[in-house]
């Protein structure tokens, strides 16, 4: 595989007072067009406000840093539902549905989005559609068309059309505020996955939550599925590949470490440093391994299926162990006694194995 798959920062889109928009073009990072993964983030600064807007791709957000509310209209939907976000939260965005972020703190808000770009525009790229503002929809119907549409005296809907100065994200006037977030939205749209039960927990060495449909319904809509990770100092992440012919797009949100990715003919495609903020993706089938630094690391990623299957090639569940002691000494070229000390080894470690002592 000749492809780049190295990790990247998120370039600048545009931005102002309120806040920033970035994105990960697929020209540098080209997995996300051969994946048909889009991959974006929002920043807002106090009273900070990306305006309604809705999207070509289901998306899967993550807050990475911050508090705030969201706006969502589901599809067909007459009502918005208004919910406070924090840090660790989980939302799932199917097709159609309109969104608005806030940011009423001190603290900058952070939004991941990844999405399947597989009927969008652009494959590898969200395409955005904004309800207001000056790239908005509204502002490219005549004034004529506004008027009949929207039963507006010609002179206001003029009037209407040519306030539209802010693009994708402004910053809220004093003395103006957003509707309260509603506890009742809340049940069913958002999952926190720092707060969430925990599907692996390794003493010294890791953690895992996983998001699919049976902790948040919308994921089943979106036909994505996700998880949070987070690695204690020096441990490593087993060897491991999806087996449902799903791709595997990696966020760092905190820490650092290194990362060797296996493929086809035993070739080693990556060998590199991971930091925060950077975004890589895992080819289908490809054996994906990490080990943090000193000071661990977290990462939240999306796998192409909402209820994702992994195999692991080491540890107590490792497939090596599932095959005969008599196929190991054959595959492997192996002695006797070269095939008891391999299978003796990881009994009891799964997943995540903590630093040699």
């Amino acid at each position: 595989m000749d492809m780049d798959i190295s990790p990247k920062l998120a370039k600048k889109v545009y931005g102002g007072d309120g806040g920033t928009y970035y994105a990960w073009p697929p020209s540098e990072l080209v997995m996300l067009k051969e994946a048909s993964i889009g991959a974006s983030k929002i920043a807002l600064e106090k009273r900070g406000l990306a305006l309604p807007s809705y999207s070509d791709s289901a998306k899967i957000a993550y807050v990475l840093q911050g508090s705030g509310r969201a706006g969502i209209v589901l599809r067909e939907a007459t009502k918005e539902k208004v919910v406070a976000i924090k840090k660790g939260d989980t939302i799932a965005l199917p097709f159609g549905t309109v969104t608005w972020w806030y940011n009423p703190e001190d603290t900058e808000l952070v939004v991941l989005f990844l999405g399947d770009t597989s009927k969008a525009h652009k494959t590898g790229q969200f395409t955005n559609f904004q309800l207001s503002g000056s790239t908005g929809l509204f502002t490219g119907f005549s004034t004529e068309f506004v008027s009949r549409a929207w039963d507006l005296p010609e002179a206001e809907a003029d009037k209407l059309v040519k306030s539209q100065s802010n693009s994708g994200i402004t910053k809220l006037k004093e003395g103006l505020d957003l509707p309260k977030p509603s506890e009742e939205d809340r049940v069913g749209m958002v999952l926190n996955c720092e707060e969430a039960p925990l599907d692996i927990d390794i003493k010294n060495g890791g953690r895992v939550v996983v998001v699919s449909s049976q902790n948040l319904p919308l994921v089943g809509e979106v036909g994505l599925g996700g998880d949070l990770v987070r690695i204690d100092a020096h441990s490593m992440c087993s060897p491991g590949f999806s087996v449902d012919s799903a791709y595997q797009v990696t966020y760092v949100i905190r820490g650092s470490g290194r990362v060797q990715i296996v493929g086809i003919d035993g070739k080693r495609v990556l060998e590199t440093r991971l930091k925060a903020g950077c975004l890589f993706i895992v080819p289908r089938f490809f054996v994906v391994s990490k080990i943090a630094d000193a000071d661990g690391m977290e990462w939240f990623s999306i796998i192409t299926t909402p209820n994702p299957v992994f195999t692991n090639l080491a540890g107590s569940s490792s497939v090596y162990k599932a095959l005969s002691p008599q196929v190991l000494e054959a595959a492997f070229n192996a002695a006797p006694e070269m095939e008891k000390l391999f299978r003796s080894k990881r009994t009891k470690d799964a997943v995540f194995f903590p630093p040699p002592n």
